[in-house]
């Protein structure tokens, strides 16, 4: 049940991703052939305004398939100087409109995030979570290392602010640590009263990516928050702010993997993904149904935003490698070759499948440890 969840919980978020292109496509004059709901066989279809739309055998998403999507294989074949495409074509239209045609996919799961954070705020929430006050883990488990420790953090200091910024429960300090990696961090910490600062550089973990500090919350300390409820502007700006800091949080992560990191660890695949999303849709609602809709919100919704993010890096075969193929179009004011085209999406092709078997890798390993 909890795969399942997750399955239609991703599948959601393609299909939103997919509907991006479809309405953009319609909007700038390029025939969609078909639009599906799911992938695999066709189970059911109606032909309408020359579109065939289908509801497909596996929930998984859904693809737009648009006229003109063939263009490129022909020129190929052909050994034709440019792609040739018919007026409401893919490649017929001109290149700005394809790149909103290909930025569309990307902007729809930005929206779906916004919305997403939207919804929380209109609706208000109370939680509880691990406080600010810690021990360190060199303490509790003597084969790790603790940079806090050695830099003069005692357990039961209580964290006040990262780098000047307020700290309110203990994930706020594990996301910040652990988008900070091998970097000096100025912290705050209160201890008996007293006020003190401590300079840390963190340690960056190889298997992860991710920072440490060798800390761990203190299992006694307990914070109950007040998300309260917001009105429409307050919602929007909440919606903004919160997109906002997933796309920062995104954009570090995927720097962080460029630093020699463990790739099988530190690069989550479809399968792992689905699973953490099944479980936290599963858990979410078995503590209520107020406390399920933003725990699944807020996990689509940090899918979400980094799939905005990443399907925008300039790699080919990715919304944005269509999106800068269509740029360099429009500024050299001619139609690029195919057979550059080829090679260059054969190297992006390339890198994808590599980051897949990296991510499969590490779900493999990830299931086989549970």
């Amino acid at each position: 049940m909890t795969f399942v969840l997750g399955i239609l919980g991703l599948g959601f978020l393609v299909f939103f991703h997919e509907l991006g292109h479809f309405v953009a496509a319609r909007i700038f004059g390029v025939k969609v052939e078909a639009f599906s709901i799911g992938m695999g066989s066709v189970l059911l279809h109606r032909t309408w305004k020359e579109t065939d739309y289908r509801i497909s055998l596996i929930p998984l998403g859904g693809y737009c398939a648009m006229k003109g999507e063939k263009d490129f294989q022909e020129a190929m074949e052909k050994n034709l100087k440019e792609i040739q495409g018919e007026k409401d074509s893919f490649y017929g239209i001109h290149p700005l409109k394809r790149l909103a045609i290909a930025f569309a996919g990307p902007f729809a799961n930005f929206l779906f995030g916004f919305f997403a954070f939207f919804t929380i705020a209109i609706i208000g929430y109370t939680y509880y979570s691990a406080g600010t006050k810690v021990s360190m883990a060199d303490e509790i488990y003597p084969e790790l290392s603790s940079p806090a420790h050695d830099a003069g953090m005692k357990s039961g200091d209580k964290i006040l602010s990262l780098n000047g910024t307020a700290v309110n429960d203990f994930s706020e300090i594990a996301a910040f640590i652990s988008t900070h990696p091998d970097e000096n961090i100025k912290i705050e910490v209160e201890r008996e009263g007293k006020i003190f600062f401590f300079d840390v550089k963190t340690e960056l973990d190889k298997e992860t990516g991710a920072g440490k500090l060798g800390i761990v919350s203190d299992p006694e300390s307990v914070v109950e928050h007040e998300y309260p409820r917001r009105g429409f502007f307050g919602a929007c700006k909440e919606g903004f702010t919160q997109s906002a800091k997933i796309i920062a949080l995104t954009g570090k992560s995927i720097r962080i993997l460029f630093k020699g990191v463990n790739l099988t660890n530190a690069v989550s695949g479809p399968v792992r993904i689905t699973s953490i999303l099944g479980t936290t849709v599963k858990h979410g609602f078995a503590a209520g149904f107020k406390e399920g809709v933003v725990s699944t919100l807020e996990f689509l919704a940090l899918i979400s935003i980094s799939l905005f993010l990443t399907n925008l890096l300039p790699i080919p075969v990715l919304d944005g490698g269509l999106i800068l193929f269509a740029l360099i179009e429009f500024l050299a004011r001619k139609k690029m070759n195919p057979k550059v085209l080829y090679y260059i999406q054969f190297v992006g092709i390339f890198f994808i499948a590599l980051l897949f078997i990296f991510a499969m890798t590490g779900d493999i390993i990830y299931f086989l440890k549970k």
